[in-house]
């Protein structure tokens, strides 16, 4: 007998859905003989690579799990004092098992189609509620995407806050972190912001400042109190944003209660690991008369069709493609799963429980405090929450190698040390800390009498700020403290929400993809999930390795130098990338260079993060097959020649094409000395096929939680590394505390070096279990499921836009335009999907009225038929409205989406049957999702906007 076997198992068969068996029939309706045929008809010859990507050999599950356990052996987890904004934190195993490694919280989308996705809204309105206790303050975002940069937004609301529209000096306190005040530097240079960095105590307000921020508590660990500080500022027609810890807020008064106008932070110390610097959820709090100004998401209660309590995103739900470059800001993303994790926490824990956490890390904190001081080191700050500063004079370098030899890190600055306790600091661990601190002055643990010591303990903190105050005193946060009541909570909210767990996401632009399990496993091992961003280099080297790995794959992919992992989103990326290029620009004495081109279809956040560079935006036509109108740009280019700095390009489009005329575009940018961004939105289209650098471009955002596989989490964590032309390498993003400068690097981008690192570990096992044939293949799937859908719907729906030979890259957009002549709005058709069992495609974007359809290579085409089986049944139901057999009002897509409970109803009245609202089609029977709420009211919860937890009494009475 011969055996035709195969010693190891392909990852690409697991990731790749569609089977040898499907195959032939899809491309039998697509109209081709071959997957070869389909991608010479869909991708232009001249742009496609003559070569495989350079790439390892693909590696099975098993065998990358066992060597990412090598290269974790490289990291050495000490005990980590450094803090600086980053602290070890104990997360429930409830909350980690139930919420962070549950693809049930970890696959859904960002929640623009409410009515399925009010677990997720509930969970993130707990976040807010959260963070408005504990701030004091009236109105919070549901979330940003760190520290640094929510800093830096607080600075750019603040500017354009200002009463004196000519004042443009911004005072931010010294004593604040210097990544913070890293992330500040680059963002003022936009805006010819001039930061003014000193003392609060002794700087001169004047008109020219619009503004000030500070830390509480400050980077050196002192409380200060700013109530004067912030009357100086509101007397001088300023206003002061707070950079505030948020478990110090347990037991320090709140900034909304001495005179803070904004508040931000980080919510890392409420359950979420390190991770080497992320991802973490960001917050912001401000004053309600500052509500539509507020950067980001806003999550509001509203009601639904039959009145009962529902929520929903408010006010600037989609600002960036509404306001474009009038934005008030480019973030279109969050860090949702990290906000969720966090206000679980807050819930798990209640005020008592996180109170407790607060005075157990300040008490031990007091006792190390004393204790060093009592053996005669030199305490700097005699006020302080978690963090001491010492200074040590000629002692600091035995310190840090005995340090060092018993596993521990602190933070030093010059002859100071900075001593940080947090959550899963014991007063074992306090007592070691002493021990080599004693041992460096030739003392032990006998020299110290701790009975005496502990009696005589007092906190250091100022009667005055002290807090006084309730907190987290919404009924949520006292119902659930044991675990099974907690697990029963997460499970009810989990329920709420479609995820990739129900059914495909087909959302175009956005690639809801399989995030395998291989790939997120490693994410809760702790030498990623434990590790300081500022741990020493020595201790880093397993990420050392993989970050490195992971540079040069995705340089091979898109055919650059050199990626800076910095960005944490794709609009960040894009900030960063533009910010490159203008340094470059600047570097070669063309400051004056400051026109970026962007074509009309450009998604929303080109034009914004232009802006925010400080760019001028000059928009580009599109002809009518959608396609950038290249005499139009020609024109531009030369008439802007002096000044152009770029063009922000997509590709494939936004409309799903690939362009002919993509090279000679690029050129022609070159052509007039300016350089080519491309928003790697669309990358699922290209890897293996061809690649950025092939058609020209200079710079490009890649968003891994797109094409490599982060999950989307419910809108948030993201990452959106930049890859750059040999020329840009020496600008790419630098950073204040880790040396990763490339000779002329900007400032930082974001807080942390390697942005969210932890998460690059998806991107990094994916690439591994893929290599080369299994990438190229991942986007030839996506081509041809796209093609498969295309084919199967056109007739039924007017499929907008398609390449030279009829084809559409990995998405298609439907033109629901037409139907609008009986009654009938493509938002009709988004809310009738669920009660099929989808989610919507992307609605109305780039084109108003359309629906944007991306099915990726993940999909089986039992589930692309499932999904087309239900488009086209909805179009009969349209057709049925256009024969005159139902009416245009009162029909089963207007009372869409259709909850059990209307259902289930007594009584029905409606002119179809309940049969036809709720189990349209065979299969959704054997499968049934149920929308928690009907059609969402988004305008009664703007008029009258509520963004946090509303009394118990209003759930009853929805649940009536």
């Amino acid at each position: 007998m011969n055996l035709n076997i195969n010693f190891q198992e392909k990852f690409e068969e697991r990731h790749i859905a569609p089977n040898g068996q499907n195959v032939p029939e899809m491309l039998r309706t697509i109209g081709v003989e071959s997957i070869d045929q389909l991608i010479e008809e869909t991708v232009p010859s001249k742009i496609r690579l003559k070569s495989p990507l350079a790439l390892p050999p693909a590696l099975s599950e098993t065998a990358y799990l066992q060597r990412l356990k090598q290269m974790a052996s490289k990291n050495k987890v000490f005990k980590s004092y450094i803090g600086q904004g980053y602290y070890d934190v104990i997360t429930p195993n409830v909350i980690l098992r139930n919420v962070f490694e549950n693809p049930g919280w970890y696959t859904q989308y960002t929640p623009y189609q409410a009515e399925i996705a009010q677990g997720r809204l509930q969970a993130l309105l707990n976040f807010q509620t959260a963070i408005i206790d504990l701030t004091g303050m009236e109105i919070a975002n549901a979330s940003l995407l760190d520290e640094a940069t929510a800093a830096a937004e607080a600075m750019f609301m603040q500017y354009s806050l200002r009463k004196n529209k000519e004042a443009n000096t911004f005072f931010v306190s010294g004593n604040t972190f210097p990544q913070t005040l890293d992330v500040l530097r680059t963002r003022a240079l936009s805006y010819g912001i001039e930061l003014l960095i000193g003392d609060y105590k002794t700087v001169v307000l004047d008109n020219a400042i619009f503004g000030g921020l500070v830390q509480y508590p400050a980077a050196d660990g002192s409380i200060d109190d700013y109530r004067a500080f912030a009357e100086a500022l509101h007397t001088n027609g300023s206003t002061l944003g707070v950079i505030a810890d948020l478990m110090s807020l347990a037991i320090l008064t709140p900034p909304g209660e001495w005179g803070a106008d904004i508040v931000v932070g980080s919510s890392q110390r409420f359950g979420v690991p390190m991770g080497f610097g992320g991802p973490h959820a960001a917050f912001f709090a401000t004053k309600d008369a500052y509500k539509r100004n507020i950067p980001g998401r806003i999550i509001g209660v509203t009601i639904d069709a039959a009145g009962n309590y529902a929520l929903r995103m408010a006010l600037q739900t989609r600002e960036q493609h509404i306001r474009r470059d009038k934005a008030s800001s480019n973030i279109c993303t969050a860090q949702a799963l990290l906000a969720i994790m966090a206000g679980f926490y807050a819930v798990y824990h209640g005020p008592q429980g996180i109170r407790a956490i607060a005075e157990r890390i300040h008490g031990l904190t007091i006792v190390l405090a004393e204790a060093l001081r009592s053996i005669g080191y030199s305490l700097q700050n005699d006020t302080y929450f978690d963090t001491i500063t010492f200074d040590l004079g000629d002692l600091c370098g035995p310190l840090h190698a005995e340090a060092l030899n018993h596993e521990m890190n602190f933070h030093y600055n010059g002859n100071s040390v900075n001593i940080s306790l947090d959550e899963t600091t014991t007063l074992a661990d306090v007592k070691e800390i002493i021990r080599v601190f004693a041992k460096v002055k030739a003392k032990t643990l006998a020299d110290i009498d701790f009975g005496a010591l502990e009696q005589a303990l007092q906190s250091p903190i100022p009667d005055q700020l002290q807090r006084t105050s309730a907190y987290l005193s919404h009924e949520i946060f006292h119902a659930y403290h044991s675990e099974h009541e907690m697990l029963r909570y997460i499970k009810s909210l989990e329920a709420k929400d479609l995820s990739l767990c129900h059914s495909m996401i087909p959302l175009g632009s956005c690639t809801m993809k399989l995030n395998a399990t291989t790939e997120m496993v490693p994410l809760s091992w702790d030498a990623w999930s434990k590790l300081h961003p500022f741990a020493p280099i020595d201790q880093v080297g397993g990420y050392m390795q993989f970050l490195d790995e992971l540079n040069q794959w995705l340089s091979s992919i898109t055919g650059f130098a050199k990626m800076s992992f910095q960005p944490n989103s794709g609009a960040q990326g894009e900030y960063a990338g533009l910010m490159v290029i203008r340094a470059y620009h600047e570097d070669r004495g063309d400051h004056h260079r400051n026109v970026v081109l962007i074509p009309a279809s450009a998604h929303g956040t080109n034009p914004a993060s232009a802006s925010m560079a400080g760019m001028k935006v000059v928009v580009v036509n599109c002809d009518e097959r959608g396609n950038i109108d290249v005499a139009d740009l020609q024109a531009k280019a030369e008439a802007h020649a002096a000044n152009l700095s770029c063009l922000m390009v997509t590709y494939p489009s936004t409309h799903g094409v690939f362009e002919e005329s993509i090279i000679a575009v690029c050129q022609i940018i070159h052509d007039n000395g300016g350089q080519v961004y491309m928003d790697g939105a669309n990358m699922n289209a290209q890897v293996g096929l061809t690649s950025p650098a092939t058609i020209g471009a200079d710079v490009c955002h890649l968003n891994l939680h797109k094409t490599f596989c982060i999950p989307h989490g419910g809108g948030g964590p993201g990452m959106g590394p930049i890859g750059v032309a040999e020329h840009l390498v020496p600008f790419l993003p630098g950073h204040a505390v880790v040396d990763i400068d490339e000779g002329k690097s900007i400032s930082a981008i974001a807080a942390a070096p390697f942005g969210s690192a932890s998460i690059l570990i998806i991107s990094h096992a994916y690439i591994a279990m893929m290599g080369a044939d299994g990438l190229t293949n991942a986007t030839r799937f996506a081509i041809l499921n796209a093609n498969y859908i295309k084919a199967r719907l056109e007739g039924n729906y007017k499929i907008l836009y398609a390449g030279a030979n009829g084809r559409c890259a990995h998405e298609m957009i439907l033109d629901c335009r037409q139907f609008k002549q009986v009654g009938i709005e493509v938002g009709d058709i988004a809310k009738r999907l669920m009660d099929y069992g989808f989610h919507a495609p992307t609605v109305s974007f780039p084109v108003a009225g359309t629906l944007m359809v991306e099915p990726t290579e993940s999909e089986p085409k039992a589930e692309l038929d499932r999904f087309c089986d239900a488009l086209l049944s909805i179009r009969k139901e349209i057709a049925a409205i256009e024969k005159g057999g139902a009416d245009k009002t009162e029909n089963v897509l207007k009372y869409a989406p259709h909850t059990l409970a209307v259902i289930s109803a007594d009584t029905w009245d409606r002119p179809y049957t309940r049969q036809e609202a709720a189990f349209p089609l065979p299969y959704v029977a054997s499968r049934k999702f149920w929308p928690a709420v009907g059609r969402v009211n988004d305008s009664y919860g703007d008029r009258s906007l509520v963004c946090s937890c509303p009394p118990l009494s209003e759930y009853a009475e929805a649940a009536v």
